[in-house]
């Protein structure tokens, strides 16, 4: 039994290794357009947030135009040659998205720092967001270096 448990796993984690990157880069992809799209049409649980920590613009217009950032972060995300500028402008948006928990301590934790509340809870899970951005960097890096050593060893 433990033999074809350890036997059906190399096989997954084999497949995996080929495709992982890309199962997260199209993941998180969708969330951004998603998440973006429900800001975009004023239909975001995050809006109340949003608005309370970026007060000093007007939330009908703010909060839609960083739907329309996320979106194009999403789309970047799918768009292969976009990634570059893509994950410099999701780490961007990422260390933004963790204002709240210093401006509105309140409204993210029940306890300071270690309950937070569902919206904290929501901010801190950015952090896997963050990482899976980073994971994605290191692999088009590669492909970009790989591409540079080419056209420098042919010089």
């Amino acid at each position: 039994m433990k033999i074809l448990f350890e036997d059906l796993y190399f096989r997954f984690s084999h497949k995996m290794e080929k495709h992982s990157i890309n199962i997260m880069r199209i993941s998180l992809g969708v969330v951004y357009i998603w998440f973006g799209g429900l800001k975009i049409f004023g239909m975001s649980p995050a809006g109340e947030l949003v608005e309370q920590t970026v007060y000093w613009f007007e939330p009908e217009i703010f909060i839609p135009i960083l739907g329309i950032c996320e979106v194009l972060i999403g789309l970047g995300l799918l768009i292969k040659r976009l990634i570059p500028y893509t994950i410099v402008l999701l780490l961007m948006h990422m260390a933004a998205t963790f204002f709240p928990i210093f401006i509105l301590k309140t409204i993210c934790f029940d306890a300071f720092p270690y309950c937070p509340t569902l919206a904290g809870q929501y901010i801190i899970k950015n952090l896997i967001l963050i990482s899976g951005a980073l994971v994605i960097a290191s692999k088009y890096n590669e492909k970009y270096y790989a591409k540079m050593n080419l056209k420098l060893n042919k010089k």
